[in-house]
């Protein structure tokens, strides 16, 4: 094989988030205590870092002073420290706030912050240390050889939508390394496929989401105060919905608010973005709106299937990282510090195999018996049970919880399964609910000012794409596709992207087609994740597309 397009590397990391940067930066300070001498790659899709990366946000902070004990903490990019607190339970036109936390979720001594600028901040520290760090470059294909992991391939360019080679087409480069790190994020594409591979979900409960939207909005001096922080529970949603909505204070008169939904609702006519906008016209939200502009838009899916959803993270020559490894903490909704803390143990683990020159799995499996000694185990662990249990509604859902918190996690039922979000959607036959439209008439006419249709919130978002390339959103089976997502459930994705990626055209004779707009595309991948019946497979783009985030 010619070495003309092959890369060498020690340790490739894929993917520029918070676990991705903090395996770069905590093995790199380790190998300079051992006096050793290695590559690190790391390798991100997105044009920059930070323009892939979407949270509320509200951090624990301690884990940065183990990541970056050389740093002082005031010189981590935070915005402004937590003053306020409250849990607010909302109806159509009012808003009562409960008297004391949920639990799990206070947020005493946490900060709100833009991820986007956290993961900038850690991205120079990562490069003073030595790591090589290459955005704009997406990554499609695992390598392998004799069966284990040998590194990955960059997509290829310059091809057209048919697959076509074009006049500037360019092969992928081959980066092949000793031990490769998959810290895409969400459902990130490549450590589905490893997953897949290598049966890591064997004996595990399948991953289950919620699709979150956000919008960073400047307002007026006097409506927030920096450091207040709301979570809202109830309405627009119903019983059966889980989900909720955050106003989080920052400085600079910046406000974030936002609606995260979980996706195993029923209703295949329901539509996150649009119950984000009716959301905030109820006058508790709209109050700290008002007299403001918009400045930021995005969404992002959230993987919350919590302790029992968790694959086997590692397998020869690789290790799966934060949110790819679905480390989110529920209730509290909180992923940041744990993908900082599954990104040092896996550096940790992988100063060791480089010591040994042993990337086995049995040498790699050190990494998940660290995790169980850690704080992931710590805050996954009494809540394993809690996110299954909403399963069937909010009412089964308390009181599922109740009993956990009697029993420690447990509840009266033992382990609780999870079935895949796009089982739960109903067809239109089925549905015996109001469909979404006809819940909120009235409600769906958005003025642009404080509510805002999907094209423009989208503008917002900075997103762009390669027009020639082969689309990255692919439906898997056309001729089932028509015949059961559009005919009998109606087309969901219309609905349910963030983005209007899909539309459902009729033509004069009333036959109905998909129309893909893969160009509004914003990565969350919800398409992947609820498309029923054979479904929708969401890839990479070229390097560089997708949105363009300042400070989500």
């Amino acid at each position: 094989m010619s070495n003309a397009d092959t890369v060498s590397t020690d340790i490739l990391i894929i993917g520029g988030g918070p676990s991705g940067l903090a395996t770069s930066i905590h093995l790199a300070d380790i190998l300079k205590q051992n006096g050793l001498a290695r590559r690190i790659l790391l390798i991100e899709k997105g044009s920059s870092i930070g323009s892939h990366i979407l949270s509320g946000a509200v951090i624990k902070p301690e884990v940065f002073k183990h990541l970056l004990p050389d740093v002082e903490f005031s010189d981590i990019p935070f915005n402004a420290k937590v003053t306020k607190d409250s849990t607010v339970l909302l109806s159509e036109n009012g808003a009562f706030t409960l008297p004391v936390h949920v639990p799990y979720m206070n947020n005493a001594g946490n900060y709100t912050a833009s991820l986007g600028q956290i993961c900038r901040f850690l991205a120079q520290k990562a490069e003073e240390k030595g790591v090589e760090i290459y955005t704009g470059f997406a990554v499609d294909e695992i390598l392998y050889e004799h069966g284990k992991v040998i590194g990955a391939k960059t997509i290829d360019t310059g091809v057209d939508h048919h697959g076509n080679k074009q006049e500037n087409f360019q092969a992928g480069t081959r980066i092949e390394a000793k031990l490769t790190v998959f810290a895409e994020g969400t459902r990130g594409s490549l450590a589905k496929k490893l997953i897949k591979k290598y049966d890591l979900e064997k004996d595990k409960n399948c991953q289950i989401y919620s699709l979150g939207i956000k919008e960073l909005w400047s307002v007026p001096e006097g409506n927030i105060k920096p450091g207040e922080v709301y979570h809202t529970m109830g309405y627009p949603l119903n019983l059966k919905e889980f989900g909720g909505g955050f106003v989080y204070g920052l400085n600079d008169n910046k406000v974030a608010v936002g609606l995260v939904v979980g996706l195993e609702y029923e209703d295949p006519t329901f539509d996150a973005h649009s119950a984000f906008q009716v959301w905030k016209t109820n006058p508790f939200i709209a109050k700290f709106l008002k007299g403001g502009k918009l400045v930021e838009y995005g969404a992002k899916t959230l993987p919350e299937g919590g302790y029992y959803s968790i694959p086997k993270l590692y397998t020869d020559n690789a290790l799966i990282v934060g949110d790819s490894a679905g480390l989110v903490a529920m209730p509290a909704l909180k992923g940041v510090h744990l993908a900082i803390t599954s990104g040092m143990l896996a550096a940790k683990t992988a100063a060791d195999a480089l010591t040994k020159n042993d990337f086995s799995e049995k040498r790699l499996s050190a990494y998940e018996a660290s995790i169980k000694e850690s704080v992931i185990y710590k805050d996954l662990y009494p809540v394993r049970n809690f996110r299954q249990g909403f399963s069937k509604g909010l009412i089964a859902g308390a009181f599922h919880f109740g009993t956990q918190l009697i029993t420690g996690g447990a509840g009266f039922s033992g382990k609780l399964k999870s079935h895949p979000d796009k089982d739960a959607t109903k067809t239109l036959a089925e549905f015996k609910g109001k469909p979404f439209k006809e819940r909120f008439k009235g409600k769906l006419e958005f003025d642009k000012v404080l509510t805002f249709d999907k094209v423009t919130d989208v503008y917002f978002s900075g997103v762009n794409h390669d027009e020639q390339q082969v689309p990255h959103v692919k439906v898997n089976n056309p001729e089932s596709f028509n015949a059961i997502n559009i005919k009998q459930y109606g087309a969901p994705c219309q609905f349910f992207c963030s983005s209007e990626v899909y539309e459902l055209h009729t033509d004069k004779n009333g036959h109905q087609e998909l129309r893909i707009h893969a160009e509004n595309c914003m990565h969350c991948k919800t398409c992947d994740i609820k498309t029923p019946g054979d479904g929708i497979t969401w890839s990479v783009p070229n390097g560089g597309n997708g949105p363009d985030f300042q400070n989500m």
